[in-house]
């Protein structure tokens, strides 16, 4: 996973503040003359700590969500989907909200293309998450179809806070690798289990995965906007779910982003024309 140190690449475009992906230079480095030095003082002997502190953080990610994949595991075979059903899900599908949706409903009864559905739109999330990291982390085009597998929830969340490309190229990499891995594994050890645990319901695992992307999404939200919307989204998905079937709530509840939208619009749009009515007064 270590990069040689190669010269360095071409500038970015006008205005960029990340830094060169092959030796961790900034801009202004090279403006100066300084080796290895970018605008926040970092040097070329910063880089071997600062790449294992996104190691640490992404593998403590990678391991806490991965051995989640037990829970998902447990909750499909009491789903009454098959062993070979279950792991393809997780080899193939690998987004673990969109496969506790699907299981979710079908064990709560619900029709089988409603439940297909909601997990697809569940998951249409992370195209929008790839359209963010394919700039960020400009993979070769070989490796790309690969790397879109590891596009979710967590490897975005790992990846988004970097710094560097370089930082967020091991970010991803290792959030993605170290979760594929054990959420597979898990999965399969959890499907194994479940005769071994009985009545799985009882357990309360399907809550796992939620509850962690949960701990992933919190310290995200930062603006008013954020909050409103996950608060709003919340509380659709709640009413709903006494009233439709299973599945749709969680569909419905992505209004809460348009919605949201749509009156901050409005707001701001009267408060531009309070202000220029204040200013034609004075």
């Amino acid at each position: 996973m270590a990069e040689q140190i190669a010269p360095p690449g071409p500038p970015g475009p006008p205005g960029s503040d990340r830094v060169d992906d092959s030796t961790g230079a900034g801009p202004d480095a090279r403006a100066t003359g300084a080796p290895g030095a970018d605008p926040s003082g970092t040097t070329m002997s910063d880089v071997p700590k600062r790449d294992a502190e996104v190691v640490r953080d992404a593998l403590g990610v990678g391991i806490a969500v991965g051995l989640s994949g037990f829970a998902f595991g447990v909750t499909s075979a009491g789903a009454g989907l098959t062993l070979l059903q279950t792991c393809a899900l997780s080899l193939l599908v690998f987004t673990g909200a969109s496969q506790f949706a699907l299981v979710g409903a079908l064990a709560a009864g619900g029709n089988p293309y409603t439940a297909a559905a909601g997990a697809f739109f569940l998951g249409v999330r992370n195209a929008f998450y790839g359209l963010r990291l394919s700039q960020l982390l400009a993979l070769p085009r070989a490796v790309r179809p690969f790397a879109a597998q590891w596009v979710i929830d967590e490897t975005t969340a790992v990846t988004l806070p970097q710094p560097t490309r370089r930082a967020a190229r091991i970010g991803f990499t290792v959030t993605g690798l170290t979760l594929y891995v054990l959420w597979n594994l898990t999965t399969l050890v959890g499907a194994l289990g479940a005769e071994a645990l009985g009545d799985t319901n009882a357990w309360g695992l399907d809550a796992a995965s939620p509850a962690v992307f949960l701990a992933l999404l919190a310290p995200m939200l930062k603006s008013t906007t954020e909050r409103v919307t996950a608060a709003l989204a919340v509380l659709l998905a709640l009413g709903l779910l006494p009233v439709l079937p299973a599945g749709l709530p969680v569909l419905l509840s992505a209004l809460a982003a348009p919605v949201v939208l749509f009156l901050m619009g409005r707001r701001r749009s009267g408060a531009t024309v309070v202000t220029q009515d204040e200013e034609r007064r004075r």
